[in-house]
């Protein structure tokens, strides 16, 4: 069954009230997108930012009379905040479905894969690692995943300890395991992130006693050889400190989530305790490698 989806613009002001009354009037969820030109990229820790211009879609019923909705809510004081009110029918699919199709085996580097657990690996001789896209960021698909997994299939990692920081799917946990890490760290503030950890980690045969997983806390005063941190900018300058503390002399560093203009500000930095190396760039993001001095 094709459902109605009613598509308006609002601003970040209205958008919650707009939103709570729509769904009072039968629509079943709300979207939101940017509207205009206003990039987020950095949120605080607990905030939900929105854009200053929003272009909202309302999910309905195929079956409600769209005439009536409208003519309802041009009655409704919210209205006075929204604009451009249109009903369009959207196509019935299984979204997940839909994406999971394309979800395509990727490699990375000389001898790292990344496959879908629903499909056969290209090469049995690589390094595979089987993931299913669920609860938390990265499947490789994204430049900065795709950036620390370059690096990773390129580092020496052989017996050695490594640390994942802001661990989410657990990809990059993982993918150390099997290049050859004694033991991994994956810690991660979001519990989400957690789970999903362990079932990728399970899925590859790696969650084992080489595995902890959990949140930061549980690094206590433990020194690693490699620390590969996929998060942002913001969040990489303020947990500076703390990331050095756990490498060792000579350990090697890969932070990510940086876009291209945040690179000389968390270099220097890192710089403190860090021989930064150039980045890496991927489109608009980046990726800065370094070792501990």
């Amino acid at each position: 069954m094709p459902w109605l989806q009613l598509k308006l613009t609002t601003t970040k002001t209205y958008a919650d009230a707009v939103g709570d009354e729509l769904m009072m009037l039968g629509g079943l969820s709300v979207t939101l997108e940017d509207a205009a030109d206003n990039p987020i990229y950095e949120p605080a820790p607990g905030e939900t930012p929105l854009w200053n211009d929003i272009q909202m879609m309302v999910l309905f019923d195929a079956q409600i009379n769209t005439d009536e909705v409208l003519a309802v809510w041009q009655e409704n004081p919210f209205s006075e905040f929204t604009a451009h009110e249109k009903f369009e029918q959207v196509e019935d699919k299984d979204w997940v479905r839909e994406w999971i199709s394309r979800f395509e085996p990727m490699k990375f580097g000389e001898r790292l894969w990344i496959c879908p657990s629903w499909q056969p690996v290209p090469d049995e001789t690589a390094v595979n690692v089987l993931l299913d896209p669920g609860l938390a960021f990265g499947t490789g698909t994204h430049p900065t995943t795709s950036l620390c997994l370059q690096w990773l299939d390129q580092a020496d990692l052989h017996n050695k300890t490594v640390i994942d920081f802001g661990c989410g799917s657990g990809i990059l946990a993982v993918a150390a395991l099997k290049l050859g890490a004694s033991k991994v760290y994956a810690v991660d503030i979001d519990p989400q992130a957690i789970t999903a950890t362990s079932e990728n980690a399970k899925r590859n045969g790696v969650l084992d006693e080489r595995l902890i997983i959990g949140q930061p806390e549980i690094l206590g005063d433990v020194v690693v050889d490699v620390l590969v941190a996929n998060i942002l900018a913001g969040p990489l300058e303020s947990l500076a400190e703390q990331i050095s503390s756990h490498c060792g002399s000579h350990a090697k560093i890969a932070l990510s989530g940086l876009l291209n203009h945040q690179v000389e500000s968390v270099s220097q930095t890192y710089s403190t305790w860090f021989d930064m190396q150039q980045a890496e760039n991927l489109q608009e993001w980046s990726r800065l490698t370094g070792t501990k001095k």
